[in-house]
């Protein structure tokens, strides 16, 4: 298993889910648990023990079903924007761990705990998608306990291909009534709620009073997701992917889900780094990256964080 020289990546026992997972572990004592099954960071915790994830307490973790929570894969498809099942099947196959892992940069060793999985289609993707695809996956933990994800999806067929794509993160908050998105102000966004009419975003911030379903277009590549209940900061920076997908279902749709509880949707918000917008399309042997770094800080810090650089 691929796995920084500093810190730890083991195969986690405590796991009652599908198939086998890995527990990333930072210096510090910040952890991650990725899941076989879809690919799937399932587990987000800081060094005092906090999980920093939304998992319903209704979630299914056996297959078929994608486990509701934690960072679910979206490919090769986002939503129903498309004619495959939705998010498409990426979240719901076993993936395999990747020996023949590359550095992706030089500061990707020492200090980072890291996991490397790689999916290929198996018979019956390539029935309902007929596309050869090698998608290779890199989880990382940082010694500050920033989580980051980096897909690297390579065309290996004879013929180009179309994707949209998705991180589909579950954000664990106090009350989504107590939480603002700031970085998405005077954007485009595509209603989902609406058969996605396009509409320019009002306000000073996002806040939250009723189910959200929209897809910004064209957004910045960090982002902020603020908690004042719980005084933390989320930080998304993304590489790679032009749209952020904000989501929450809100009391009425809470209540039709069966995997998701009736007041839950008080308690996560969803804040994707996707391309949904427009399709990315690989040619015979091209290969695409996309990137995803997330950060808790809190609040009085946030302004330091958000003028770092990234470390992806």
């Amino acid at each position: 298993m691929s796995m920084g020289r500093y810190a730890s990546a083991t195969t986690d026992p405590d796991w009652s889910g599908a198939g086998q997972a890995v527990l990333l572990r930072s210096p510090r004592g910040a952890t991650a648990r990725v899941s076989l099954h879809g690919g799937q960071v399932v587990s987000w915790r800081n060094d005092r023990g906090e999980e920093l994830l939304f998992t319903s307490s209704k979630a299914i973790l056996k297959p078929p079903k994608a486990m509701r929570g934690g960072i679910p894969i979206c490919f090769p498809q986002f939503g129903n924007c498309g004619t495959l099942e939705r998010h498409g099947f990426a979240r719901n196959r076993m993936w395999a761990l990747n020996e023949e892992h590359q550095p992706l940069n030089r500061s990707d060793s020492g200090s980072r705990a890291f996991v490397d999985l790689i999916l290929k289609p198996s018979e019956e993707d390539l029935k309902c998608w007929p596309h050869c695809f090698e998608f290779r996956l890199r989880i990382s933990l940082s010694k500050d306990g920033d989580l980051s994800l980096v897909s690297r999806i390579r065309n290996v067929s004879g013929k180009p291909f179309s994707f949209s794509f998705g991180y589909h993160t579950y954000i664990s908050v106090s009350d989504i009534s107590e939480v603002r998105i700031e970085g998405l102000e005077t954007l485009d966004y595509l209603d989902n709620l609406s058969q996605r009419e396009r509409h320019t975003e009002q306000g000073d911030a996002i806040t939250f009073e009723s189910e959200v379903d929209r897809v910004y277009v064209s957004s910045p590549n960090v982002i902020a997701v603020l908690d004042h209940e719980k005084k933390r900061t989320f930080v998304i920076r993304k590489e790679g992917l032009p749209d952020t997908v904000v989501w929450n279902p809100w009391e009425k749709k809470s209540k039709t889900m069966q995997d998701f509880g009736d007041e839950e949707y008080k308690q996560t918000l969803c804040v994707d780094a996707a391309a949904v917008e427009r399709s990315i399309t690989l040619k015979p042997g091209e290969e695409w990256t996309g990137k995803l770094e997330l950060s808790a800080v809190p609040s009085t810090n946030c302004s330091d964080h958000l003028d770092q650089p990234g470390i992806m």
